[in-house]
């Protein structure tokens, strides 16, 4: 259904032509190849000047929740630096060209966010191709299930942490120095923060942290003039589903747990970060805010 973010629909019939199925890709998966595709708003995203002149890096910004973000960051009259695997290349300059259709600047750093080498240069390429820096969205992110805690790996803990929670902290703290007052940093957290699955305790951990992270972070910067605040996604149609982050089994139903009974879309996502980034939200710091399809949360 074609539709941009303005126009009145019933939620829960939204997207009802768009059936997940079962499929299998390589971790970390792309968009290119996720059948059906996901919603990135690329066609529908409507953008009013929220966010004219503003310089925005957002992690993962090649596929699902990051590419919707940085597709309407765009259309909103941001310019966007990209971070991604290098391997997820062909999804990022998709993205990148709606991003320069948009008629704003995006600059495209692919590498591994597990290297804080590599994160602490993603924050100086970006101040330095886009003249500053004001917009920080860490949303990059790593999720396998596993059943049992005994065949959960060290090295797969490790990564999980790495990618989620290290390097939100180092892209975060190389970014402060580059932030003026009235700058915004967005992390994405999860329902599973709340309500953990069984079979994702490192990753429910990890956004735990993240919004925990937020809400502490909120309190230290805001005297500064920096707001912090953390999205918090149900299930959503992205290659992380399809590339171990769900079970095979689990993909057909993917969503129908929610209220409104169905999965949703990376371009319903969209506008909550935009929120979080525009003026909009001046007095809205320490928030997370849900975007899950109705699932309760404290």
């Amino acid at each position: 259904m074609s539709i941009d973010q303005y126009t009145f629909a019933d939620p829960a019939a939204l997207y009802a032509d768009i059936q997940p199925k079962k499929q299998r890709q390589p971790e970390p998966g792309l968009d290119a190849e996720l059948d059906p595709t996901a919603d990135l708003g690329e066609k529908t995203y409507r953008g009013t000047g929220r966010l004219t002149g503003r310089k925005a890096l957002i992690t993962g910004a090649d596929s699902g929740i990051g590419a919707a973000t940085a597709i309407a960051f765009a259309r909103e009259g941001a310019s966007v630096a990209m971070s991604y695997l290098p391997s997820e290349e062909e999804d990022a300059q998709r993205v990148a060209g709606f991003i320069r259709e948009a008629g704003v600047t995006v600059v495209t750093v692919p590498g591994d966010l597990r290297d804080a080498a590599y994160c602490r240069a993603l924050v100086a390429q970006t101040v330095g191709q886009l003249g500053g820096l004001d917009i920080v969205v860490n949303n990059g992110g790593k999720q396998i299930f596993n059943e049992d805690l005994t065949t959960l790996t060290d090295e797969q803990f490790h990564d999980t942490f790495t990618t989620n929670v290290y390097a939100m902290f180092w892209i975060t703290k190389a970014a402060l120095p580059h932030l003026p007052a009235g700058s915004a940093i967005i992390n994405t957290t999860s329902v599973q923060a709340y309500s953990p699955s069984a079979n994702l305790v490192d990753y429910a951990s990890t956004k735990a942290t993240i919004n925990t992270f937020t809400k502490a972070l909120a309190q230290q910067l805001a005297p500064k003039g920096i707001r912090v605040n953390a999205v918090a996604p149900g299930p959503i149609w992205t290659p992380l589903q399809v590339s171990d982050g769900q079970p095979q089994d689990k993909i057909a139903t993917f969503g129908e747990e929610t209220p409104l009974g169905r999965m949703g879309q990376p371009a319903e996502l969209a506008p909550a970060f935009v929120f979080l980034a525009s003026a909009e939200s001046s007095y809205v710091a320490g928030e997370t805010l849900n975007v899950n399809g109705g699932m309760p949360t404290p």
